[in-house]
């Protein structure tokens, strides 16, 4: 199946100053994370195409903000409060999930085995194709993100690299926009 621009959205779970310190490869995910918004607010930046984002945030009061270098990528510093480990299980996530109206869902973020595993399962049962972008994700053990990607692959979830999904929303090297997405991904 091709990820095609057009029929792709993407969600941030998670990333937050606190959880993030205690991930496993933080930096190597923080810095995939921002490569892949990046790229997705140039090839948004074409007049007929927008990739829209969601932001999530797990307790918020004791977890803090998400990393202040992927509110920037994204463009945006709105973010969604969630208390379950699935983003979908949050009726106003869902609601904007779907109000994006795109087919794909670009999935990044902590911890790779909880809410991003139980979020792309659940948005594959609504309906959605999700894509989980393995090196924009993390856990606090290398085990459980191993674990978590196996076990996506098993529930007929796509995965993924930042780099590959980024070419691959590109189309070719005609795009306007290739040449930007190669300056992000050196």
């Amino acid at each position: 199946m091709r990820i095609l621009p057009e029929e792709t959205g993407a969600v941030v779970i998670d990333m937050q100053e606190k959880l993030m310190m205690a991930m496993n490869e933080t930096k190597v995910c923080e810095e995939k994370a921002a490569m892949l918004l990046k790229g997705l607010q140039v090839l948004s930046g074409l007049k007929a195409l927008e990739i829209p984002m969601t932001v999530t945030q797990q307790y918020t009061k004791g977890l803090g903000h998400t990393l202040p270098s992927l509110y920037e990528a994204a463009g945006t510093t709105e973010y969604c409060e969630k208390a379950s480990f699935s983003c979908c299980r949050n009726k106003a996530i869902l609601d904007k999930l779907e109000s994006m109206g795109k087919k794909n869902i670009l999935v990044m973020g902590t911890e790779a085995h909880i809410c991003v595993l139980q979020s792309c399962i659940d948005l594959k049962a609504a309906g959605f194709q999700p894509v989980m972008v393995v090196d924009a994700v993390a856990s606090r053990r290398e085990a459980d993100k191993k674990i978590a990607i196996e076990r996506a692959i098993q529930e007929g979830i796509l995965v993924t690299t930042a780099e590959a999904v980024l070419f691959e929303l590109t189309l070719d090297s005609t795009n306007p926009c290739f040449k930007a997405i190669s300056k992000l991904v050196k």
